[in-house]
Formats: structure tokens, C-alpha cells, sequence
């Protein structure tokens, strides 16, 4: 074995965590598109602070089973192609688009999840004493 490398030595992986704000959405009016702060995500209580005004505290809950994220894009549109003897149908070789049918979603899966960020609203106190905490 090579000395530059050893058996428990691993690269970095990618971990993706989810963002829980339902704890707080009936409390705080966040306007869409509103700028954020996301610090501490190595801590134990991460802090987000958004449009300068709402400051919120964030506790970690490992996700129970496999949880997946997906993403959802319009799908496009159902064609048919008509087919038949050419004397009977005019439109033999043609494709046709039913425009009765609803618009689809085509739903892919974007990444697995191994945790959950969840928030809560926070005083300015437990602000300053969790930035002095992660400055240490």
C-alpha cells in the first residue's frame, strides 16, 4: 500500500440538508425572494437571519427511512401520430396535439436527504450568544 494513502482516508462527499421553515410560517410574514444569511451550518444550531429582520435559530433531526428531494418541470405536451390508409386520412403522417389534455409535470429526483434543518424564532440574546459561540 502506498504511504500517501490509507484505508479509512475518504474524499469529501456532498450532504444536503433541508431547510424546515413550517415551525415558523404562521408567525412570520417572509416576502418571496427576501435576501438571507445562513451561518453556523457546522454547529449544533445554525442561524438564519432573514431580510435583516427575522432571526431564527435552527436545531438538526436526522431524517427516519430514505428521504428524497425532487424537482417538478412541465412536461411536454402528449402528440400523437395518426396513422391509416393515406386515402381515408388526410392527415396520415401527421402528428396532432390534443388540446383538451391538462398540462403534465415531469417529477426527477434531485438528491437524498440525511437531515433536517428545522427553525424556530429566536431572541436577540440567543443571536449573540450563538455568534460568539461559532467565532471561538
Amino acid at each position: 500500500m502506498d504511504a500517501s494513502s490509507t484505508p479509512c482516508e475518504r474524499e469529501d462527499e456532498e450532504e444536503y440538508v433541508l431547510l424546515d421553515l413550517d415551525g415558523i410560517a404562521g408567525e412570520l410574514d417572509i416576502p418571496p425572494n427576501a435576501p438571507y444569511v445562513l451561518s453556523g451550518l457546522d454547529t449544533l444550531n445554525p442561524v438564519l437571519i432573514i431580510d435583516d429582520k427575522f432571526k431564527l435559530i435552527g436545531e438538526y433531526e436526522e431524517t427516519i427511512g430514505t428521504c428524497i428531494v425532487f424537482t417538478e418541470q412541465d412536461a411536454a405536451p402528449i402528440v400523437h401520430e395518426v396513422t391509416g390508409p393515406s386515402e381515408t386520412n388526410l392527415f396520415s403522417g401527421k402528428c396532432i396535439i390534443d388540446s383538451n389534455q391538462p398540462p403534465t409535470k415531469q417529477v426527477k429526483p434531485v438528491c437524498q436527504l440525511q437531515k433536517v434543518l428545522k427553525f424556530r424564532i429566536c431572541s436577540d440574546s440567543e443571536v449573540q450568544d450563538l455568534t460568539a459561540e461559532q467565532s471561538r
